[in-house]
Order: structure tokens, then C-alpha cells, then sequence
């Protein structure tokens, strides 16, 4: 080996090492410029930001319609984490990486909506002789009737 360089020898001639900095030759991942991180910090922070603002002012009185702009808030941010910060597109690994993310989405809804629909069907099922309707009315027993904070079960006795 008398070239200059020697060639290790477990490989063939003519290859390389990636030469120390991480990224093989046939690596043409999509990698982030500082102006892409500063765009998805800066969008990551106003989507923080505003639902935070929603809340603390309490600029939407129905929970139900506030829960749902919180979670189209969500959603956008993990698209802007996705995109900024993982650079996950369509192209990136062959498409395998969206393939990937779009079975874990499926997975996680199926996983929530089944967990939503047990749980509210869950009071509904159980136990029906324990509806308010048919619950005890509490009373107070003799032996406490007069004692303080009792008198509405007092002033019934009488």
C-alpha cells in the first residue's frame, strides 16, 4: 500500500471511511438550517402561548368548545414539531418514517376513542340501582340531633 493512504483492509478499494463527521456519502437526510429551528421555536412558542392565554382569560366560557380549540392548537404544534424539528416529510427515509407516524397516529386514536367510549359508557352500565334517584336520602340519627350544624335534621324531628 504504498498510495499515500492506506485503504483498510476489511474493505474494498476505493471506499471510504464518512470521514469522522457522522454522515455517510449516501446520507441525504433532509437537516435543519438555524433559520428552519428559529421558525419552528418561534411558531412552537405562539402556539404555547395563545391557548395559554385562552385559558388564563377564560376567553371561551364553554369547556367543551375551549377543549376542542386546545386540541387544534396541539395538533398544529405537533405538525410544526414534526416538520421543524424531527424534518419528517414524506421523502426522508423512503416514506417509512411517514408510514411509520401514520400507524402511530391510527394506533393512538383507536386507543383514546376506545378508552373515551368505555369510560362513558362505563356509568351507564354499572351499577343502575346506584342512581341518584334511587340513592337514600341521608338522615341524621338520633344521637346527633342536637348537635351543632345538625339542626336541619333537628328542626325536621320536631
Amino acid at each position: 500500500m504504498s498510495r499515500g493512504h492506506q485503504e483498510h483492509p476489511a474493505r474494498p478499494m476505493g471506499h471510504h471511511d464518512d470521514h469522522g463527521h457522522g454522515h455517510g456519502h449516501g446520507d441525504h437526510a433532509a437537516h435543519g438550517t438555524m433559520k428552519d429551528y428559529v421558525t419552528g421555536f418561534v411558531l412552537a412558542v405562539i402556539l404555547t402561548a395563545i391557548p395559554f392565554w385562552m385559558v388564563m382569560n377564560k376567553s371561551i366560557s364553554s369547556s367543551a368548545t375551549l377543549g376542542i380549540v386546545l386540541l387544534a392548537f396541539a395538533a398544529v404544534q405537533i405538525v410544526v414539531h414534526i416538520k421543524y424539528f424531527l424534518h419528517m416529510n414524506g421523502k426522508s427515509e423512503g416514506g417509512w418514517n411517514m408510514l411509520a407516524m401514520i400507524f402511530t397516529i391510527v394506533i393512538v386514536v383507536i386507543t383514546l376513542s376506545g378508552s373515551l367510549w368505555v369510560m362513558y359508557h362505563l356509568n351507564h352500565n354499572m351499577m343502575p340501582t346506584m342512581s341518584p334517584e334511587n340513592m337514600p336520602t341521608e338522615t341524621v340519627p338520633q344521637s346527633m340531633q342536637g348537635m351543632q350544624g345538625m339542626q336541619h335534621g333537628a328542626a325536621q324531628s320536631k
